[in-house]
């Protein structure tokens, strides 16, 4: 039976009873699980003897005009799907237990953070950043398991760990899709029929440019330019970004070599703001 913590003195208890040697995978989480979260506890559960997750919609990574009141909260449904999965611990906090009320330390990424979503979402690295190290420095995983769809905050994450000398292995679960192709997303359920009806362009988009690199185009420009045709025209979508991009450092490339290279999109269906992306090459 999962085992659920609410508190830090909770969450360090169950940590350090825990035998020693063995190794810990996180799964951090806003909740409003659905198969790819369930995806990268199965990927935990590969490498390590024991998962613990994380829910906490985290307030410093949400905009002033973004959705951080109506994010779904359907945490009894959470808990099920993460006990039906075999996780062993929830971390499950209330704000006040994460930041104190005269919080005032941030981590700060100044590199692979500011294009991209951090450039259209001021202080949205930060807020990753700073709540991920909290629950390193809480959970001391040997393992923490980040989703692919979430490309620019994997790479942010992944030098925060590097730049900061962080004991844990990040490790990357493939994006899980719909069978349509959309990547699950936990806004998903935002959309009204209609725009979900057209959700699925944003995987063509980047598949369409996909198949012109397997035919031998090199040109990100060209490249860019086979995706947003696809969506240029398609009343109801608003595309915010459509790049390509180094994988590792998110800077802009002009040809891709062999390492390849990240696709990686934003756009908007209504009001709900959707991402997507799809490596190429190596």
């Amino acid at each position: 039976m999962i085992i659920v913590l609410r508190t830090i003195s909770e969450l360090r208890a169950w940590r350090n009873a825990l035998p020693p040697g063995s190794r810990l995978g996180l799964v951090p989480t806003m909740g409003a699980l659905h198969a790819g979260h369930i995806s990268l506890v199965d990927l935990a559960r590969t490498h390590c003897d024991t998962v613990i997750t994380s829910i906490f919609v985290n307030p410093l990574q949400f905009g002033p005009k973004e959705d951080l009141a109506r994010y779904p909260r359907p945490i009894e449904n959470d808990i099920a799907m993460l006990e039906a999965a075999g996780v062993d611990a929830l971390f499950l906090p209330e704000y006040g237990e994460v930041y104190l009320p005269d919080n005032s330390t941030y981590v700060v990424e100044e590199a692979v953070s500011l294009p991209l979503c951090g450039a259209l979402r001021p202080g949205h690295f930060r807020g990753v950043a700073t709540v991920v190290l909290k629950l390193f420095n809480l959970t001391q995983p040997h393992f923490a398991f980040f989703g692919q769809k979430d490309a620019q905050q994997c790479a942010v994450i992944e030098r925060m760990v590097r730049d900061l000398n962080v004991p844990v292995e990040i490790v990357r679960g493939a994006i899980v899709r719909e069978e349509d192709g959309l990547a699950m997303s936990s806004r998903n359920v935002y959309l009204e029929p209609s725009q979900r009806a057209l959700a699925p362009l944003l995987y063509q988009s980047l598949l369409a440019a996909s198949q012109a690199y397997a035919a031998g185009e090199r040109d990100a420009q060209k490249l860019e330019a086979i995706g947003r045709a696809l969506l240029g025209d398609q009343p109801g979508i608003e595309v915010q970004y459509w790049e390509i991009r180094d994988r590792q450092s998110l800077a802009p490339i002009h040809t891709i070599g062999p390492d390849g290279c990240l696709i990686a999109l934003a756009a908007y269906l209504g009001n709900t703001r959707l991402i997507d992306n799809l490596i190429l090459g190596a």
